[in-house]
């Protein structure tokens, strides 16, 4: 099979590997679509995230969805030919956070394309089946691989606390924080503000219902605000956002920028302004997927560019080099015939294929 390797720094090469065999309580997938993240970019450009540092050769992508091959022992052979959605971690299941469900804190856990291990981009992989998640009739595999981002955006206003009648403030426009306020209005929030630098996005993001504010010409911080979704990582984004918090607001950070930030802590403490972190998800597919399903999160025009396995640099790249791209998409199996869906976008494998 074609695999597309982060062979040495700053380097990605298309390779052979032999297919492998799904073990006990495990699927092979033949892997559909698999989007990229802006992590996968920065283990291209630096090397290493925080304490993760790639040991070359190491293979990208955790956004993917595909088509069940084979099964390993334990497993309903039913599933075969069954089309799912790639939850990307594995946790040991056995720890005190797994067990309290609070699986993405476990410390064992096994995620595609964080060091040392191998993420998506080959035309197969083998997966828990778990974890494995079988995808509605109607949901595309291509809107079902951007069900990882989307949980991001889930599991930040489940944390927010995001509801009807609530003022969401997202800052960032980039995939996340679209993620982000397509989830926040899937909650019932209809007041959402979206603030950043960047033009096209924030016309996507306006069409996604929210309003905008281009923070090169005006203050997204004029009014307050019950709920602040951090997209951006920017120190003086964060520390700006928070400020506009209301009493008892709740601030989520999401974006991963510098090691430390100044918090501002008196306006924090005088609001009883309630600030959190999230890394990664947990229990997110059902609902995420279901939201696709009853059309509560339509995902349309977040795909801005198709990239064939070969083509696995330029995908990755894609948004470092054109202020447009939004979520670039990888296809290990070749790009799909440019057949229009009812959508106007490609159709990619929406048939059921069993």
């Amino acid at each position: 099979m074609r695999v597309s390797e982060l062979s040495a720094p700053a380097t990605i090469t298309t390779v052979e590997r032999p297919v492998p065999s799904p073990g006990p309580g495990q699927v092979l997938v033949r892997m559909a679509c698999v989007g990229v993240c802006g992590s996968d970019t920065h283990y291209l450009t630096h090397g290493r995230i925080g304490s993760f540092e790639v040991d070359y050769p190491m293979v990208l992508g955790h956004e993917g969805a595909g088509v069940v091959e084979a099964v390993g022992e334990g497993v309903d052979e039913a599933r075969v030919g069954e089309r799912v959605s790639i939850e990307p971690g594995v946790p040991c299941r056995r720890c005190a956070q797994c067990l309290a469900g609070a699986y993405n804190l476990c410390p064992d856990m096994v995620f595609h394309a964080t060091p040392p291990y191998d993420g998506s981009l080959a035309e197969y992989i083998v997966h828990d089946a778990a974890f494995a998640h079988p995808v509605p009739e109607g949901v595309s595999l291509e809107d079902a691989a951007m069900v990882e981002p989307l949980s991001v955006g889930i599991w930040a206003c489940r944390k927010a606390e995001v509801g009807p009648g609530k003022r969401v403030l997202v800052t960032g426009a980039g995939p996340i924080g679209l993620m982000s306020l397509l989830a926040a209005r899937a909650f019932g929030a209809t007041d959402i503000t979206v603030a950043d630098i960047n033009p096209e996005r924030l016309a996507l993001a306006a069409e996604l219902g929210a309003s905008t504010v281009d923070s090169r010409e005006a203050r997204f911080d004029e009014r307050e605000y019950d709920v602040l979704l951090e997209c951006s990582g920017v120190e003086s984004v964060t520390v700006t956002a928070l400020r506009a918090l209301a009493r008892r607001g709740r601030g989520v950070l999401i974006g991963m920028g510098g090691d430390d930030v100044a918090v501002p802590m008196s306006a924090l403490q005088e609001r009883e302004v309630s600030v959190t972190g999230v890394f990664r998800y947990a229990n997110t597919w059902p609902q995420a997927l279901g939201m696709l399903a009853d059309k509560s999160v339509v995902l349309d025009g977040l795909v801005t560019g198709r990239f064939d396995l070969a083509d696995a640099e330029s995908a990755l790249l894609a948004a470092k080099n054109d202020p447009s791209s939004v979520k670039a998409m990888i296809y290990p199996g070749g790009v799909p015939a440019a057949d229009q869906s009812a959508s106007g976008r490609p159709a990619v494998d929406d048939r059921s294929e069993r």
